[in-house]
């Protein structure tokens, strides 16, 4: 891709297979359940991550076969150099992007870290990409914080209004690539998918944190008390739903992935009481909200159940359930993990 391609050119490529997949960020909780996806589909995938794979309790993908993956410890603001030899080599036709620094509050403390891995090196990575003839499909996994506190039921069009280093940082990094797809025929799909949550999570998420917190006997501090609406979907359906944009999605365009049932985090928290059999009010207590916080995301998914014939399989409660197994089944490794997150700048 050296030069401009139409978007509506063949060579856009826009059903191209693929069996071969790099996935970027293969240490993160959506990067691993979708590498495990990948892999139950016969796929070969080969994983990069900057840190070493945590333990296989924060692995889904090794509790399946991996005897079609390889990983590769990379850094995409220290080794671009080292990434581009590896994908060179390989010729991969399809790179499914998740690293980014993804916190959000914690981007106000120091934002450059967050604008140097979600801008700078984004940027540096994707004018590599451009010339790799090989490659048919960039999926980059952005979000829904770009849209701020956007009200009512988000489409995939609705307008950039990002309120924190973080979401200005990934909104940057999607505009950019909007300007590589209509200049060089850059071929990015984007997916943006409401919480995701499951099997695996970092003990940070509300989801693991609060039945860890339950287990351990320890109270959950809920900021704001918990009024925040969010819709929360299982990173399994995520997955199937990444790898089906991934092979059939139309390049330019952005998917939403998310189910149509919204709750607030108080609600969530609730729930997870109620099915674990403890009180609300034994276990949380309200602290005051973080800065920039967002009131709500509504996302409307209807343009992948439309086009792909996605549907998102998990309920709440069964996903909760899952969780809750998955806690419970590695509870003396995970009591001895961080419950924090710990920032790499």
């Amino acid at each position: 891709m050296t030069g401009p391609i139409p978007a509506s050119s063949p060579d856009a490529k826009a059903g191209a297979a693929f069996g071969k997949v790099l996935v970027l960020g293969s240490n993160s909780f959506t990067g691993a359940e979708m590498v495990r996806d990948l892999l139950d589909h016969g796929m070969e995938v080969v994983g990069v991550s900057r840190s070493p794979e945590p333990h296989e309790a924060f692995l889904p993908y090794r509790w399946t076969d991996t005897s079609r993956f390889r990983f590769r410890q990379l850094d995409l603001n220290h080794d671009l150099d080292a990434l581009m030899t590896l994908i060179e080599a390989e010729r991969f036709p399809c790179i499914i992007n998740f690293a980014a620094q993804s916190m959000v509050g914690e981007s106000w403390a120091n934002p450059d870290h967050w604008f140097m891995t979600n801008v700078v090196s984004t940027v540096r990575l994707h004018e590599r990409l451009r010339h790799c003839d090989f490659l048919d499909r960039y999926v980059h996994v952005t979000t829904p914080e770009v849209y701020g506190g956007a009200t009512g039921t988000l489409t995939e069009d609705a307008p950039f209004d990002p309120s924190t280093p973080y979401a200005v940082s990934r909104a940057a990094g999607d505009m950019s690539l909007r300007s590589y797809f209509r200049a060089y025929g850059f071929p990015v799909l984007y997916t943006r998918a409401a919480n995701v949550y499951g099997p695996g999570q970092r003990l940070y998420r509300i989801v693991p944190r609060t039945i860890l917190f339950i287990r351990l006997g320890r109270k959950l501090q809920l900021h704001g008390g918990g009024t925040s609406e969010r819709s929360f979907i299982a990173a399994s359906d995520v997955a199937d739903a990444t790898r089906r944009i991934a092979a059939n999605g139309t390049l330019g365009e952005t998917y939403h992935i998310s189910t149509d049932r919204i709750v607030t985090i108080r609600e969530l928290v609730e729930m997870i009481c109620a099915r674990m059999g403890v009180a609300f009010a034994d276990h949380v207590e309200i602290v005051g909200d973080r800065l920039g916080k967002d009131a709500a995301y509504k996302l409307d998914s209807g343009k992948i159940r439309r086009q792909l014939g996605w549907r998102d399989q998990v309920s709440l409660e069964q996903g909760i359930d899952q969780t809750i197994a998955w806690v419970d089944r590695w509870l003396d490794v995970l009591k001895t993990q961080p419950f924090d997150y710990q920032h790499k700048p």
